[in-house]
């Protein structure tokens, strides 16, 4: 009872907390919708790749004192994501190493800079601020939210709308180009979404985390599921229930937003296992 009091205590009375919570159903669910898609292509990695770029990118802003980040951001890490897809299709650096290269430079840049020209006393609690999340979701605004309404608006309205392509290219695309579907042009389009997808969620979970949105919920709902359909329903149901009791726990307990979240989309993944392996058991 007194965990209820608190938490409607909160709801009631500090915008921020149900604007996190908003934006973090909203983000989950989009993170969800692709990451089944990153995951069977191979591109889980596109993810944490593109979420160290978003965090050099805002180094530079931060350092440039830029006071809207977005415009460096969200330009700097599409154009990564063009990039990284270009990288691993047509070059001799193949994905997962373009990944590890532009993720780990970014990511070094970033914190050197944050070192050499600090916007602050407090460098440290500025780089764990924006690689975990701990406390940029307190600075959330009523903006932020319709921004990540926009987005998720868009991101299931592609996702409706080119369902069967995206599906063809996901598993077959050599499929794609005998059939005339233009296999790079939706692979670009979902490489953007996600890089957009990236940049909105850096304020709720952080830099480092962004990824885990993306692959634990369809990791757990592929354990249990097995036609793509049931999969991308059971892990959006996973990623938007794992968000909200993230977020509710992280107000009850005090603890980070972003770790939370992940830990509990990790506990899912967990009892996902245990029921695929006791189902496997039985069926052997």
């Amino acid at each position: 009872m007194e965990y209820l009091e608190k938490l409607v205590t909160y709801f009631q009375n500090y915008a921020f907390v149900r604007y996190a919570f908003i934006v973090g159903l909203l983000i989950a669910l989009c993170s969800s919708l692709l990451g089944v898609t990153l995951v069977l292509k191979r591109f889980s990695f596109i993810g944490d790749g593109l979420s160290h770029v978003a965090f050099g990118a805002m180094a530079v802003a931060a350092v440039t004192g830029l006071t809207n980040r977005m415009w460096i951001v969200l330009p700097v890490t599409l154009l990564s994501a063009v990039l990284l897809l270009r990288t691993g299709q047509h070059t001799r650096i193949k994905g997962d190493a373009a990944v590890a290269m532009i993720s780990v430079g970014a990511l070094a840049v970033g914190y050197m800079l944050m070192n050499l020209f600090p916007t602050s006393s407090n460098i440290s609690g500025d780089v764990c601020s924006t690689l975990f999340g701990s406390t940029s979701i307190l600075t959330l605004r009523g903006v932020d939210v319709a921004l990540c309404a926009v987005m998720a608006i868009i991101v299931i309205a592609v996702f409706l709308l080119f369902y069967h392509k995206i599906f063809a290219v996901t598993f077959d695309e050599s499929f794609c180009a005998a059939t005339g579907i233009r296999a790079n042009l939706y692979n670009l389009l979902i490489a953007v979404i996600t890089a957009v997808i990236i940049v909105v969620a850096m304020n709720l979970v952080g830099s480092l985390l962004i990824s885990a949105l993306i692959i634990f919920p369809a990791l757990s709902a592929m354990r249990v599921f097995r036609s793509f359909r049931s999969v991308i329903i059971c892990s959006s149901v996973i990623s938007v229930v794992c968000a909200g009791m993230g977020i509710i726990l992280s107000i009850l307990f005090s603890t980070p937003v972003g770790s939370t979240i992940v830990t509990a989309d990790l506990l899912v993944f967990l009892i996902f296992w245990g029921i695929s392996f006791v189902t496997e058991r039985r069926a052997s």
